[in-house]
Parts: C-alpha cells; structure tokens; sequence
C-alpha cells in the first residue's frame, strides 16, 4: 500500500530566537529617522534664541520699572501708556512665556522620546511575533555576559581513596565536620579532609593557604577549633631595646611595612642616650559579675557587704582555692538600680589569667548565694571588668599590668638620628597627642601609634589580639629640659593585658619569640616576673615607636618613608604561584 508521506514541519523556534534575528535584521537596515525635538521648531540655534529672550525678558523689565518709578514721581497714574509700554509689555509677556517654556522643555522631551520609544518598541514586538510565523529560523539574542570567571583549580590535599570517601560523609552531613578531630585521631589529616570538603562546598580554592608544616594537635581543644590551614606573617626584629640596664631584640608580627624599620630606629635612639627605666605601678586581671536583686535597698546591702574589710579575708579564702597563684586583691562595686557589678582584682602569676580569675569569681558568687540566697547571677561578666572592650575603667583603674617607661633623648640624638629638634617634638606632641586627642575625645589614645606595637608583639608571642584594644590605652609624654637642650619623652600604659604561659604561648614559634626575649614559660624562681617583664618590653618598644614616628612627622618624613618601605611594585600573584 502506497502510503504518501508528508512533509516534516520545520521545528518551532523560541520567541527569543525571532526576536535577535529580527534585531539583527533591523541593524543591517538603513537608520529610521531619529525622533524630532521641540527644539527642531525654532528658527535659530537653541542658545540664540534662549540669549535672545533671556536679554529682551531683563531689558524691557528694567524699562518698565524705570517708566512707572518716573511716573509715581511726576504723579502720572500708572493705568495711561503709550505705546513703546505696550510694546515693552507685551514682549515682557512673551518672553515670560518662552522661559517658561524653556524650562519645561526637557521635560517635554522626556515624555515626547518616551511615548515615541514605546510606540516603536510595541509596533517592532507586533513585527517579531508575525515574524516568528512566518521564518522560525532564528537564533537566540546574545545578551550581554559578564566576564567569565576562571576559578582558581581546586588542588586536592587528600592521600587516600578511603580519605575521599570521608570527604563526601562530610559532604552529604553523615560525618560532622567539627568532629573529624575526634574520629580520626589524627589532627593533621582532619584539617585535610575539612579543607577539602570546604573547597567543594564553596567552590572556591585556597590555594597558598599552607597546611603542611603545622602542628594541629598543638591547638586541639585551646587555640583553633575546624582548622584548615595557617596564616604566615612575617616576624622582624627591632633592637637592641636598653631598658632598665638590660638589650631586648624585640619580635614584631606585622604586615605592615616600615613599623618596624622605625621602631627599630627608636631603639636605636633610646641606645646611644642610655636606655630607657620602667616600673610597674600594678599588677592585677579583673573580672566582673553583674547580680540582680528585686530592689535596689538589698542590691545595696551586698555591696556594703563586699567592700567590708571584715569580711575581705573569709572572701580571698574562698577566691584563692582556684588556683595556687590567683591572689585577690580587692573588689570595687557599682550600683545600677537593683543590680551590682562586682569587679574583682587578683594577682595571676605569669598567665594572662582571665580563666583564672573566673574561676575564683565563680567560688565566691557560690559562697554568696549562702547569705544571699535571693541574689540572682545574671552574668559571669558583666562588662565591668573591661575586657576587650575601650572603657573608662581600665583607663583610670588600670587592667593586667601597669607600666610607666621613659627615656632622656641628648640634643645631638635627636639632631642626628631622629632628624628633628627638641622644640619641634614638644611642640607636635602637645598639640598632636594631647590637643588632638581631646578634640577627637579620645579614650586612652593620647598617642601616636601605640597600637601598632602593641598588636604586633601581641600576635609574635602569642598573646590574645583582641586585648590590644585596652592593652594599648597609653598617654605619650614629650618634655624639654636641661635647658630646653634635651628630651624627655615618656609612655603611661595602664592595662597591658600579656602572660606567658596558657593560650597561643605554647605554639612553637610564639614560644621562639618569648624565648628570644627571655620570658619563655612561667619563672619557678619568682611567680609572674616573666609576665610582668614582657609588660615592661612591650612598654619599652611602645616608648620607641612613640619617639620615631612622633620625630618622623616633625621632620616631615612620614609619607617619603611609607612611599620606600610601604609600596611595592612587585606582582605578588606570580612570585607566591
């Protein structure tokens, strides 16, 4: 049976498709004419006839101000005109209008491309769908991409087929990622596994992130939850520090280029003068509970209580069984309503101490309940302490250890080294560090750049970074004497925040560093020296830095120095790959 066969259609094409050919279509034909102007209407060019009635609008205002001030003066009623007013008036009208109109052109224009584009655009669609009927050969508009995004390739990490299979477990959520520590028994290979999976979740590469080289069981349960890697910074040295008869070479943790080629050059200043002197005026962490009564009259009585001297000692009982070296020292209250802040004081010996004065708070809030069984502890800490917060308190109380360091710069010290004068650097500090400290209201940063030394010794001998926001609390002191021939410069810093045992100082190279400065560990000879040595050295490198940046900007030499030492033309890209 002869069957006859029809012709296929042609496949159908997406409405996308006859629209771009029809674009592409419509590009390759002759240009339409644009869309006319209400300005194509006028005889001239547009700024000749704006000049010419923005003059005739002013002259004739001006002629007819002059005629009818003449007329009130002759006392000729202003309603009789002759004719070059009525003229005068009439163009008066005219030109009134065509500002008018001038203003609004614009506008007009506006709407008059708008109705005219959207016309087009509605009677170019009716175009495309006939179009589309008619020739469904058409291919899809291009519309405009953005760059395309190369990724850097995701560099595996893993060893093993049976480490691939933990990767996707953590991937599908069989496996958490916060407990690869725990189930494999190997912290290195856990900080493998969790980078890979997070370069697969993310799709993003973290390549030059080291991971080899690091001892991760060091940090397991102390320093780093979820590792995946460390961060490298390079560490300098600053010295010889002389303080207190004895060189320091000071270890600085920074990113940040000439800090320490100028603190360095601040030791250098300090040397050949004859060292710098500190002393340390306190020595105690604080931490403070904040407790709730249901009045302020009983609020009251617990803090009557607390700040007894009778009942001082049974407390220190109670907050010294936390530990062998925690030593309470006093406790200062404050009332707001119905609720108390305690802030506690203690001695720490060579650790930071925040865990342990915890603990003895935690003792005496126990203790307390007893008597006061209606005291309600609303929080451990109650941002009386202050910890890592700025606040008057630390300011003025003090927090950690207190240092006063200072040093006396020679007249031909100052020329020589420092490049400046005496005079100059009085002169810049009292307005600089003082005037423009107050004006900025300024809380504890009566300085120059106390901070940058501060966080980079922090960061090199494994402090917390976090505390450089008190830590750095300083006040800069620069004062001509023998004559005005010398330089006495000074730092005040009340709450350096440092120790040398616990958190980050166990870590192999912060531990280099406070070996270096010989402060490694605690000191079985006498409790807490070393913690209160590192306090003095951060305060001396502080002196140091203060001094050259301080005689840098006299000398006018802060940006040339940071445009040499801060700047690099090199392409980092390629020397890291």
């Amino acid at each position: 049976m002869d069957i006859s066969q029809r012709a296929p259609k042609p496949p159908q094409r997406p409405l996308a498709t006859t629209i771009h050919d029809r674009g592409t279509r419509r590009r390759q034909q002759p240009n339409k004419p644009s869309t006319p102007k209400a300005s194509d209407a006028l005889p001239l060019p547009l700024y000749l006839t704006n000049a010419v009635f923005f003059t005739l609008f002013f002259s004739v205002a001006y002629y007819l101000l002059h005629r009818w001030r003449d007329k009130i003066r002759n006392s000729t009623p202003l309603h009789l005109v002759t004719l070059p007013e009525i003229a005068a008036i009439v163009s008066l009208i005219a030109s009134f209008i065509y500002l008018l109109g001038f203003f609004g052109i614009d506008f007009v224009q506006s709407f008059i491309s708008r109705a005219s584009h959207d016309a087009w655009d509605l009677d170019n669609h009716h175009n495309f769908l006939i179009d589309d009927e008619q020739d469904p050969r058409r291919t899809p508009p291009q519309q405009p991409q953005p760059a395309p995004h190369h990724p850097e390739p995701l560099i595996s990490t893993l060893s093993s087929e049976e480490d691939e299979e933990i990767v996707k477990s953590v991937l599908v959520g069989k496996i958490a990622s916060h407990s690869l520590e725990s189930q494999l028994g190997d912290c290195k290979r856990a900080a493998s596994i969790r980078r890979e999976a997070m370069q697969r979740i993310t799709g993003r590469s973290v390549q030059g992130l080291p991971l080899e080289g690091f001892d991760y069981a060091s940090i397991l349960g102390q320093c780093c939850e979820m590792p995946i890697g460390y961060v490298q910074i390079p560490v300098g040295i600053a010295g010889p520090l002389l303080l207190d008869g004895f060189e320091y070479s000071v270890p600085m943790a920074t990113t940040e280029g000439c800090l320490v080629a100028s603190t360095n050059r601040g030791c250098k200043a300090i040397h050949v003068s004859g060292g710098a002197t500190s002393t340390l005026l306190r020595d105690g962490m604080t931490r403070a509970p904040v407790v709730r009564f249901a009045s302020a009259k009983r609020a009251s009585e617990l803090k009557f209580f607390v700040e007894d001297p009778v009942n001082f000692d049974a407390l220190s009982v109670v907050f010294n069984r936390s530990s062998r070296f925690a030593r309470l020292q006093s406790i200062h209250c404050s009332l707001a309503g119905k609720n108390l802040y305690m802030r506690f004081t203690c001695s720490t010996g060579d650790a930071m101490g925040m865990n342990m004065v915890s603990k003895g708070v935690q003792n005496v809030l126990d203790f307390l309940q007893t008597d006061f069984p209606d005291m309600d502890v609303i929080g451990i800490s109650g941002n009386f302490c202050s910890d890592k917060k700025p606040a008057a308190v630390n300011w003025i109380e003090g927090r950690g250890k207190s240092v006063v360091c200072e040093a006396i710069i020679k007249e031909e010290v100052v020329k020589k080294v420092l490049k400046t004068n005496v005079a100059a650097l009085v002169e810049l500090n009292m307005l600089k560090n003082l005037a423009g400290s107050a004006v900025a209201g300024a809380l504890g940063g009566f300085n120059a750049h106390a901070s940058n030394i501060v966080s980079a010794i922090f960061i090199a001998t494994g402090q917390d970074p976090a505390q450089n926001i008190e830590s750095s609390h300083c006040i800069t002191m620069i004062e001509a004497i023998n004559d005005g021939k010398d330089l006495h410069v000074s730092v005040t810093m009340p709450s350096i925040e440092v120790g040398t045992i616990g958190g980050g100082t166990q870590l192999a190279s912060q531990s280099a560093c406070l070996n270096l400065l010989g402060v490694k560990g605690a000191s079985k000879e006498s409790p807490g020296s070393n913690s209160r040595l590192l306090a003095t050295i951060v305060a001396g490198a502080v002196l140091a830095g203060e001094l050259s940046l301080m005689s840098a900007i006299a000398a006018g030499q802060l940006v040339r120095s940071h445009m040499k030492y801060n700047r690099s033309s090199r392409d980092v890209t390629k020397i890291s790959s």
